[in-house]
């Protein structure tokens, strides 16, 4: 490795210098698509950059500005405020001046300025002063104000494949100029192989990589022992502990319990706690799952799902991680009714929406004198005193509410049982209203 000061990252020297050599993306870049023809016609537009880490954002964004010969400037959100902004603006309007030609104002990491930082972009990307292009690794739906989100076009950039990051360290490998060419490095195909895949989609990181096992390979020889020893932390999954990857990966841990698929539901909770991710957090939306989707179908999900949380709280890894798993298991094999939430949530919406209706003086409990000469607990009748523990035509809303039916069991599991017996009640229901009548 040079240690000079002219030194720069293999990953910065191999960034393509043409639209042409760039790869990956083909969804936008592809031949006929509108981002492409923009690069060729040099057409500027202001867009943001979503996407993981190391697909190529930042090396889009410069080529843009190339094929526009357009000045780019670069700000980053992590280190720079809105007086870093405005200088730039200051800059963008002087070259405009001196030279009639456009801006790119490249920010990195668009998502962390705030409202009013990402406020000071808007008058000058209108009035033509900068073309902006951000980039980010979250939802832009969540992290950009309306009002700029409303100005730019929001593409949309995939994690390389496995064949891409190979092609990438081919190049880099080959190339003698800016690569690694002149060191005679040798590897084989799964050495090759483990590179990309540990590289988990982002090029950036595999150039890295294959840059400190070049540094430290005898003889040239890059093993795969070699690439374990620089693997440090054993893990390079992309997983972010709140950000995009972090929620897409809970939903599909859910959704595959709601599937009744366990071994897509393990895969997703392996790929969490591979990534880092808190296993309390995962229990705690476990028990979330055992109501949502199994409730009264299997009772014992919900026990289960607390026996999980409690063994992790105890026990901790890996012990804990293992009960959390078979309960995940359990989960997904069990029936599923969401007729309990269902109603949790019809119920939730009439008391939201029907005002503060008073609690009829039959349902009221007395344990006072006034109390009892006011009513209260009158013509109350006591279930167990009643046939078959139930008294039929008990009115149990306020009185100026008709009776709902907000529980509506499914045809699965214990529910079965459940809605059979709720037939029979209210069927007690109904005749003891017309004999009333």
């Amino acid at each position: 490795m040079a240690s000079n000061i002219d030194y720069h990252p293999l990953a910065d020297r191999m960034r393509p210098a043409t639209i042409d050599s760039f790869t990956g993306q083909e969804h936008i870049l592809g031949k006929d698509k509108p981002l492409r023809i923009a690069i060729e016609q040099g057409r500027l537009h202001s867009m943001v950059f979503w996407g993981p880490p190391g697909t190529g954002k930042t090396t889009l964004a410069k080529l843009i500005s190339s094929s526009c010969e357009a000045q780019f400037l670069t700000v980053s959100a992590v280190l720079s405020g809105v007086k870093d902004i405005r200088a730039a603006i200051e800059q963008a309007k002087q070259y405009r001046e001196v030279y009639e030609k456009d801006t790119v104002l490249f920010v990195d990491e668009v998502h962390r300025f705030n409202k009013a930082q990402q406020d000071a972009f808007l008058p000058y990307v209108e009035d033509g002063t900068i073309t902006f292009i951000g980039a980010t690794t979250e939802n832009p739906s969540f992290e950009l104000n309306n009002a700029l989100l409303s100005r730019v076009r929001v593409y949309v950039l995939k994690a390389l494949d496995s064949e891409h990051i190979k092609s990438i360290l081919q190049k880099a490998l080959s190339n003698k100029e800016k690569g690694l060419g002149q060191q005679s490095l040798s590897l084989n195909e799964d050495v090759l192989i483990k590179l990309a895949n540990v590289s988990d989609g982002d090029a950036r990181r595999a150039l890295n990589l294959l840059e400190i096992a070049s540094d430290l390979a005898e003889e040239g020889e890059i093993t795969e022992k070699l690439i374990d020893e620089v693997l440090v932390d054993g893990s390079l999954r992309r997983f972010d502990k709140g950000g995009e990857a972090f929620y897409d990966q809970i939903s599909a841990l859910h959704k595959s319990v709601r599937g009744s698929n366990p071994d897509a539901s393990l895969y997703w909770f392996t790929r969490m706690i591979d990534g880092g991710c808190d296993p309390l957090y995962i229990a705690r939306r476990v028990v979330r799952m055992a109501s949502e989707d199994i409730g009264n179908a299997d009772p014992r999900a919900i026990r289960l799902a607390l026996d999980a949380w409690e063994t992790q709280e105890r026990l901790g890894s890996p012990e804990g991680e293992l009960a959390i798993a078979q309960a995940i298991v359990y989960l997904a094999c069990a029936a599923k009714s969401n007729a309990v939430y269902t109603a949790y949530k019809a119920a939730m919406q009439d008391a939201k929406q029907s005002g503060s209706r008073e609690v009829p003086l039959h349902l009221r409990n007395a344990p006072t004198k006034l109390m009892k000469s006011l009513d209260y607990g009158k013509d109350y009748r006591y279930a167990h005193n009643e046939p078959d523990a139930y008294a039929a035509g008990e009115h149990y809303f306020p009185d100026d509410m008709d009776a709902r039916e907000y529980y509506l069991p499914v045809n699965r599991g214990l529910e079965i049982k459940i809605a059979e017996k709720l037939a029979m009640l209210r069927e007690q229901d109904k005749k003891a209203k017309e004999t009333k009548n």
